[in-house]
């Protein structure tokens, strides 16, 4: 083998040598992705579904909802006495109670007044505190949104909006999630937008 042909033999062996190692390389970086993009598009999928299920959920009929009609909505700073415990709309307190987790009961005429604004008011008497910490974790720092107890409610849980309540036994009850994504700012809310902070 002459001189030129030993270059030449050099020159493919290196070709090749670069060709595989491109190759090779390329096919790495294509696991690394896959092994990212794969579990992700599972979890975003999920995610998708979970979310999706809660909306149809929210659009049908909710089982175990009543509708109240509501008179007047007038401020008053006199005790007002409300047919549902906790009230769910009617003549209330000034200011409203601002949005978030109480430990102790929230003013009822203040939590009518947020509710007009919009807010779902979760309510609870006579629950462990796990079911406390789990209520704790499905309000969060979402926003329109009150937990408190309230004594005497007869019931474990309730959910209340603007002329709407639902009773319910557990916070794992997938009505909880619905009832808020239907009436959280829904269409029932007289006053959407407004303040659910700056109150009592």
């Amino acid at each position: 083998m002459n001189k030129r042909e030993e270059a030449q033999a050099v020159i493919a062996k290196t070709k090749a040598k670069e060709k595989r190692t491109k190759i090779l390389t390329i096919s790495i970086a294509a696991a690394a992705v896959l092994a990212i993009a794969v579990p992700t598009a599972v979890v975003l999928s999920g995610a998708a579904q979970d979310k999706a299920a809660i909306a149809s959920a929210a659009a049908a009929p909710i089982e175990g909802v009543q509708t109240f009609k509501i008179g007047t909505a007038n401020h008053t700073q006199a005790p007002v006495k409300y047919e549902q415990k906790p009230g769910v709309g009617g003549d209330h307190f000034p200011v409203w109670a601002n949005c978030g987790i109480y430990t102790k009961p929230v003013q009822e005429t203040a939590g009518v007044h947020s509710m007009e604004h919009g807010a779902v008011w979760i309510t609870y008497d006579g629950i462990s505190d796990a079911d406390v910490k789990a209520l704790d974790a499905v309000v969060g720092d979402r926003t329109y949104l009150l937990l408190s107890p309230f004594p005497g409610q007869e019931a474990k849980i309730k959910l209340s909006a603007w002329g709407e309540q639902l009773s319910v036994d557990s916070p794992t009850d997938p009505r909880i999630e619905a009832f808020i994504k239907k009436y959280r700012q829904g269409p029932q809310t007289p006053e959407p937008g407004a303040a659910c902070t700056g109150g009592i």
